[in-house]
């Protein structure tokens, strides 16, 4: 079974995430993980230059999770197999004024990479049925309508050429608190605690099931929710990459020709 078979969640699931294991690793050694993470690279820095000469898809990689899952850490240890001048990193925090203006998909589409990009969305559209709907921003009337939307939405990116992988970084309230108790102890790291990470975490039962509502709404065929084991951060990035290796490679993509005039025997002066 692929990876991408295994932590995918299936379309019209039901998803609980108590019968997710966020400490699963195979029983494999940190070491040989990080191994087979290296030996990905050469081939993900090559599908992804292909993506950009083809010209034929984007692609758009969500990373939603509590605190300290791990959205930077996959942004830093997997994507920077890419080159970076085809990526496009967003990380959408409070709505400012202009994007409160509009509505709530706005601030994300306009972000939407072209294609021939890499895009990667630290949070997403998702947080407008999740911290919206957890803080009890606004009422339900308001947010629940939202699933259908965003399942149009998404819709509209994959129909034009935007393949979508999203990924809810799963992680135990125990290693929540292990990073966090981290963060106070390392001067170095400081800079991201937040007292807001505390508030969120003493609504933690209410967040799982806000994002088991999600999960389980908005997986589809053509813009998947996959639901990776956070606890131990080289197996997150080892299966987030596996997943992003097993897309690439079966997208119907073919390096583009010389252009017409040009023959691949002519004499360089």
């Amino acid at each position: 079974m692929t990876y991408t078979e295994r932590f995918m969640v299936r379309p019209d699931e039901s998803l609980s995430l108590a019968d997710w294991d966020p400490r699963q690793n195979d029983g494999m050694r940190k070491k040989d993980g990080r191994q087979l993470l290296y030996d990905m690279r050469d081939e993900l820095n090559d599908l992804q230059e292909l993506l950009y000469a083809s010209q034929k898809y984007a692609l758009l990689i969500l990373l939603q999770g509590m605190d300290t899952s791990g959205k930077d850490g996959v942004i830093k240890r997997v994507v920077n197999a890419f080159n970076p001048q085809g990526c496009e990193v967003t990380s959408f925090k409070v709505p400012t004024e202009e994007e409160l203006a509009h509505d709530f998909l706005w601030r994300v589409h306009r972000r939407v990479p072209r294609r021939g990009m890499v895009g990667i969305h630290n949070r997403s559209h998702y947080e407008d049925v999740l911290v919206v709907r957890v803080e009890s921003l606004f009422p339900a009337r308001v947010w629940r309508p939202r699933y259908e939307m965003i399942n149009h939405f998404e819709e509209l990116l994959a129909h034009s050429g935007v393949v979508m992988l999203k990924f809810f970084l799963h992680i135990s309230p125990e290693e929540q608190k292990e990073r966090l108790e981290r963060r106070l102890a390392n001067s170095h790291s400081h800079w991201k605690f937040r007292l807001s990470d505390l508030r969120a975490r003493s609504k933690w039962d209410k967040y799982m099931h806000a994002y088991e509502e999600a999960l389980s709404r908005c997986s589809s065929e053509h813009a998947p929710w996959f639901v990776i084991p956070a606890d131990r951060k080289w197996y997150r990035n080892l299966v987030v990459s596996n997943i992003l290796l097993e897309k690439l490679r079966s997208l119907d993509m073919e390096w583009p020709t010389l252009e017409p005039g040009v023959d691949p025997d002519m004499e360089i002066i």
